[in-house]
Formats: structure tokens, sequence, C-alpha cells
């Protein structure tokens, strides 16, 4: 099975708001486009994976991703991250109506080609599967099979809202870097120690190191 992944992202500039303990506003946008490159290098490099949309207004990070060989969607809703992810879908579908679609965070710039594949494998035997968070309270990944909805209920608890909404919760061990999201300095402390792809390295150097 093929799937079009859809990944969100705000404009950098008010992204990862979460993360200036650890580092300075000017370095919060280079990170979060960092996070997203290495999430989208991954997710192209995943062998279940067609093709990929990201829904965003940040031209900077548009033309970075496009670059990886994303194809980007203007988030012409503006109505948060549920419905730039219902919208994401939609132009998936006009153009591969056929195609089972899964939303996949943005900032999991740890995630590993193999791990996505297992994940994704797993979804593909429910109509609809979400994988939880490292923290076990949000949602990294929500799966639709062809002509099934995806329901996003991202926000506050979105796990306990997918499992709520009837999705399947996948139970998968050894998928630690599709759950390693990245919001705060703890989280970017996990990634690193799993390992983060190329431009995280990079834009991470001397903020942390794994341990401390």
């Amino acid at each position: 099975m093929q799937w079009s992944l859809v990944i969100p992202l705000k404009p950098l500039t008010r992204a990862k708001s979460r993360l200036a303990d650890t580092a300075a506003d000017g370095l919060r946008p280079g990170l979060a486009l960092a996070f997203a490159q290495d999430t989208v290098a991954a997710a192209l490099a995943c062998p279940a994976v067609r093709d990929v949309a990201v829904v965003t207004d940040d031209s900077l990070a548009g033309r970075e991703l496009s670059a990886l060989g994303a194809r980007i969607v203007p988030d012409t809703p503006r109505g948060g991250l549920n419905a730039a992810l219902a919208h994401g879908v939609t132009a998936v579908r006009t153009t591969r109506p056929e195609s089972p679609v899964a939303t996949l965070n943005a900032d999991l710039p740890a995630l590993r080609p193999r791990e996505l594949l297992r994940v994704l494998d797993a979804a593909g035997e429910f109509p609809r599967a979400f994988l939880a968070d490292a923290a076990a309270i949000g949602t990294t990944l929500l799966a639709a099979a062809p002509a099934r909805e995806l329901l996003p209920a991202f926000g506050p608890d979105s796990r306990a809202r997918h499992r709520a909404s009837g999705a399947e919760e996948l139970t998968l061990d050894a998928v630690d870097s599709v759950r390693q999201d990245v919001d705060t300095g703890a989280d970017l402390r996990a990634a690193l120690a799993l390992g983060v792809g190329p431009r995280t390295a990079v834009a991470a150097a001397g903020l942390l190191t794994p341990g401390t």
C-alpha cells in the first residue's frame, strides 16, 4: 500500500514557542525548519510513501521543503491545525482519490523510514488508526483508508480524542522515532539521543547534548 502523507507546518516565526527555555527567539525558526526538513526527507525515503504534501503559508519553508520533493499546499482555510489537515487531505485526494492518507507531525527530526513503514503497514489494517506520541498524550500520526474520512481531532489530549472518534490506537514497539515529536527541551534531548537528521544536528549544535 502506497500512502500520501499530509504534514502541517505553521509559519516558522510562530513555531516552537515552548522551546523558549532552550533556544532564543532568533534560533527557533531555524530549528523548526530543520525539524520539518528532516521529517520530510525521512518520510519521502519510506518505501510505503508515494508523496508528501506540506500545508503551510511560510514561504521559506515552502521553498526548502519543495526542494526536497514535497508538494506545498497553501493553508487557505487559516482555521487552525485540524482545518489545515482537512484541507491538505482534500488537496491530495483531488489528484489521488484512491490513496490512503496519513497526517504526520512536522517535528519528528529523528524519524526513521523503516519505523514509519512499520507504522503505516499496521495502520493499513484499519479504516482509521493513530499513533500516540512519546508522552502518551498527543498524536504523531493519524491514518485513513481510501474513501474514509480522516476526521482529525488534534489539540489537547488528542490521543483520547482520536480514540473516542473510533480510530484504532496502534500499539507498536520499536517505533520511537515516529513517536518522538519535539515541543520542549526535554523532547529535543530525547530526539538527540535517538539520533536526529543532519539538518537538526546542525541547527541544534551547541544547544543540547544527549543526557544533559
